[in-house]
């Protein structure tokens, strides 16, 4: 029987902070032999939002090119279903039977997290498969 190979899956908003989840599930997907799936998720997809769905779009193909000089699957998708990012990264994981997230964790204060909830948590939280988050 034919080995299947692991999938990763990075959420990537242009942040540093997912910057840095895009060097580390590099990092495991040469360690693991495994491909990455790179999501960017926006809530609406309105004519106004244009110039935000290209700057997305350029973000994806960035994290394709620095997987893809180093021989690495990728495949990236721009979601925009109605949902929240951290709902788009689990629902993604569980469609797409991902064995690992990779999250980039912005340092927001106590009040912070309260007023505006995070993506972050809501995925370690809620993902049926291990998420790894980094600063």
């Amino acid at each position: 029987m034919e080995e299947i190979a692991m999938k990763i899956l990075v959420g990537y908003d242009g942040t540093n902070s997912a910057k840095e989840a895009l060097n580390l599930a590099k990092s495991h997907a040469k360690t693991f032999g495994a491909s990455v799936e790179v999501v960017t998720s926006m809530q609406k997809g309105t004519e106004s939002a244009r110039k935000d769905i290209e700057q997305a779009e350029r973000g994806l193909a960035y994290a394709k090119s620095l997987f893809e000089e180093d021989g690495i699957a990728c495949n990236t998708h721009l979601l925009i279903r109605g949902l929240t990012a951290g709902e788009d990264l689990v629902k993604f994981a569980d469609e797409n039977q991902i064995d690992q997230i990779v999250v980039g964790v912005k340092r927001r204060s106590k009040v912070g997290k309260l007023l505006m909830g995070s993506s972050a948590q809501y995925v370690i939280l809620q993902a049926q498969c291990p998420v790894v988050s980094v600063k």
